[in-house]
């Protein structure tokens, strides 16, 4: 089974309570770590990306993020998917090469650049585009935007997804969606969904799982988490100095 093939299954036949956890490596030491505790798979947050570069989040040049992608796949035997933005603007045929040259088997692509919602007619022949170009190659998670972006309406959200899952998506990702509209999207929405869990003080993933998360992804919350660990450490050092 290719890492594709195995990454799709991972989406099939979850149980209520039981979603697939992808933790958010932001560079390969990252990712060996959570391919070390026994993760079956990862998908690298922008934002994490973002700063671990040093860039604010959404202004990562498109060539470092493609590099950073590649180095955290390199690092890992187990599936990695891949946090794009909006595509940078690249024709379909251009991302999907540059995502299977990073060795990414699947991608998130958002509905929205600098904070404006897109057409989602547009936008959903864009995804078919995606699709057509990476044929099964690619696990694409669209996000839908409407609670970051828009007037946070499910019906707007629901709408959106279903225009998406026609194009060939294979997930959708309405970040930001709170955990009491859940289950009406989960009926409303046709195959997994994806659900942003902020860890601290918010439904646990099995929580997210029991109102309808297929899968579950955390941002850049633990590459922050990260940084302030890092940044106890160093309060530390300088006391022993």
């Amino acid at each position: 089974m290719s890492k594709v093939e195995a990454f799709r299954a991972l989406h099939r036949g979850r149980l209520p309570g039981d979603p697939l956890v992808l933790p958010g490596p932001w560079d390969a030491v990252s990712a060996r770590v959570f391919e070390e505790a026994g993760f079956p798979a990862l998908a690298t947050p922008s934002a994490g990306v973002a700063a671990s570069l040093g860039y604010a989040d959404g202004a990562t040049p498109a060539d470092e993020m493609f590099a950073a992608v590649a180095r955290v796949c390199r690092a890992v035997d187990v599936p990695v998917s891949a946090d794009v933005e909006d595509g940078y603007g690249l024709a379909p045929e251009e991302l999907v090469e540059r995502l299977l040259t990073a060795g990414a088997v699947g991608c998130n692509l958002e509905d929205s650049t600098g904070g404006v919602l897109k057409d989602p007619h547009e936008h959903a022949q864009w995804l078919a585009g995606v699709r057509h170009a990476a044929g099964d190659r690619l696990f694409v998670n669209a996000r839908v935007d409407v609670f970051v972006h828009g007037d946070g309406d499910p019906e707007r959200a629901i709408e959106r997804a279903a225009l998406y899952v026609a194009a060939g998506a294979d997930c959708v990702y309405p970040i930001g969606a709170p955990a009491n509209v859940l289950p009406l999207l989960r009926s409303g929405i046709q195959g997994p969904i994806n659900v942003y869990s902020k860890l601290e003080g918010g439904p646990t993933p099995t929580e997210l799982g029991e109102l309808g998360a297929t899968r579950v992804t955390f941002g850049p919350t633990l590459q922050r988490w990260a940084a302030l660990a890092l940044q106890g450490m160093t309060d530390e050092l300088r006391k022993r100095m």
